[in-house]
């Protein structure tokens, strides 16, 4: 990897670790609303580690769910990173103890990033750069979202929300190139839209990998 290449992919990998990161600050405000504890919170950034996950989670547990329901529901969104791992285990070739690091910072900007990449020592590079920035980072604003919960207010306000799903939408797009991908993208964008207000937090996004994963299938 050239020193031009290796500073371009540290630049955005860590632009869309911090990006990303500094979301964390709403979930763990969220989190204390919902009635969890500071250090039930922390740990659920810690361990869990999958925002999309944590959010559905909470936002159960906050409007009366049942744990059961919050449980399945965050284990249904979060396994779209085991779609993401299948992807990633032959270009970034971990083993051993390595391969549980790895496998806890398997993000949608950790892979998105990596598959971005023109050459698989930079996709590498890419991935473990993004993954421990945005580890990092939505641990420690997790924590101050929870500690200043009553001050921050409602997190969405501020528009912190969308920071995540732009950051990934903008990786994404530029690999978009020709009619079909953008016909599968809008397909599962539009299915997934349609079924959101009568399924669970999470299931749309599962659905939405359901198009382009048949249609791989198809192929």
């Amino acid at each position: 990897m050239s020193p031009a290449l290796r500073r371009r992919v540290l630049r955005d990998s860590l632009t869309v670790g911090a990006t990303t990161g500094a979301y964390g600050v709403s979930f763990g405000a969220l989190s204390a609303v919902s009635g969890l504890s500071v250090a039930q919170t922390c740990a659920l950034s810690l361990l869990l580690f999958s925002g999309g996950s944590q959010f559905a989670l909470v936002g159960i547990l906050g409007s009366g769910g049942s744990p059961a329901a919050a449980v399945t529901t965050s284990t249904l969104l979060a396994a779209r990173n085991g779609l993401y791992a299948v992807r990633l285990a032959p270009l970034l070739r971990l083993t051993g103890w390595r391969r549980l690091l790895g496998a806890h910072i398997v993000l949608d900007e950790s892979t998105a990033m990596a598959l971005a990449q023109p050459r698989p020592d930079a996709a590498r590079f890419a991935f473990r750069v993004t993954g421990v920035a945005v580890f990092l980072l939505w641990n420690l604003m997790t924590l101050l979202g929870a500690l200043g919960a009553d001050a921050l207010g409602d997190p969405r306000q501020y528009g912190l929300d969308a920071a995540g799903p732009a950051a990934f939408i903008g990786l994404v797009a530029p690999r978009l190139r020709g009619r079909d991908p953008w016909l599968v993208a809008g397909a599962a964008a539009v299915l997934a839209a349609g079924v959101a207000p009568f399924v669970p937090a999470g299931v749309p996004v599962l659905v939405a990998a359901g198009v382009a994963l048949a249609v791989g299938l198809r192929r």
